[in-house]
């Protein structure tokens, strides 16, 4: 069995307490797990697509729109918004030596203010590394319970 790499090292542990950070930005939660959803999948990343599912699940979003991020260029049920920023952490993910293209920023930048346009910027990356890491150390998905990595201070009523 492979070690948690949020719970076996302190540098993993902070780097888990940096996403938190990004749960308190202005982004709306479904895009987020949206955004983080792609990204498992185009990384390969069992666990992160295990996380984001469930996690986008219990927020709220539809088995269809979550079957369909795969393809969401070829559907029609993501607003103008959610695909300027698919499109961005698609770019963004599978870089190539041009790296993001104009037409793809200033896409993003139509829909998203500077705060959220960085707060998805930060986001795209932070998921990246995580996909990394998990990949790296083969974390496996099916056994996540959403809610499970949730900020304990978000969970004192429980």
């Amino acid at each position: 069995m492979s070690p948690s790499p949020a719970r076996s090292t302190s540098s993993a542990g902070r780097f888990s307490n940096t996403a938190l950070v990004l749960e308190q930005s202005t982004l709306p939660k479904p895009l987020r797990e949206l955004v983080q959803l792609r990204v498992g999948r185009l990384d390969g990343c069992g666990l992160c697509v295990d996380i984001h599912t469930k996690e986008a699940a219990a927020a709220g979003e539809s088995a269809l729109r979550l079957h369909l991020v795969a393809t969401w260029r070829h559907s029609t049920v993501f607003t103008e918004a959610e695909r300027a920023a698919l499109a961005l952490t698609e770019e963004a993910t599978v870089l190539d030596r041009n790296g993001v293209t104009d037409a793809t920023r200033a896409g993003a930048r139509e829909h998203f203010d500077d705060d959220r346009l960085g707060a998805l910027v930060c986001l795209i990356a932070l998921i990246n590394a995580a996909t990394r890491m998990n990949v790296v150390v083969h974390q496996k998905g099916g056994s996540f319970e959403p809610g499970m990595f949730a900020d304990p201070q978000d969970r004192s009523g429980d």
